[in-house]
């Protein structure tokens, strides 16, 4: 397949993975015949309006990894927020992560109750309807970027 022709079918593919709301992006040292590069996708994603004008947001989504090698969310920022910053949750205590694993053909969630952004220091006062830009960095090299809608703040998916 020649140069051209490879980059119209990755531009489409971009284009309609944009539109759909879901990204899949591959990282490894080998593509097709690697078996230990990851195969990320993202979906699901939403924030809740925060409670007070300014105050802090959560963020939510799921990263799925259909290839054959773990993968880590090491960071996340965003253009339009000073801070986000990814915490564990587990019983009563919830604790800042300096990365989340994403298994082989397994998902990370982030969600209410769990795993989940933090984010703070918004360049102005979001609105039901707004979406945030998430930039989602993992360790093998990929830098996902999503538009993450404002949800009203109860807000749950599937219901």
């Amino acid at each position: 397949m020649n140069a051209f022709r490879r980059s119209a079918l990755i531009g489409a593919g971009l284009a309609a993975a944009l539109t759909a709301g879901v990204f899949v992006v591959g990282c490894g040292s080998d593509g097709a015949t690697d078996t230990k590069a990851s195969e990320l996708s993202i979906s699901g994603s939403y924030i809740p309006l925060p409670a007070t004008p300014g105050g802090m947001g959560a963020g939510y989504l799921t990263v799925t990894n259909n290839g054959g090698g773990d993968d880590q969310l090491v960071k996340v920022s965003s253009p339009a927020a000073k801070s986000v910053t990814m915490h564990r949750s587990t019983g009563s205590t919830m604790e800042q992560a300096d990365s989340l694993p994403v298994p082989a053909h397994g998902a990370l969630k982030l969600e209410r109750g769990g795993n989940h952004l933090m984010i703070m220091g918004w360049s102005k006062d979001p609105a039901v309807g707004d979406r945030l830009e998430l930039d989602l960095t993992f360790a093998k090299g990929a830098t996902i970027t999503v538009q993450v809608p404002v949800q009203p703040l109860t807000y749950r998916p599937g219901s």
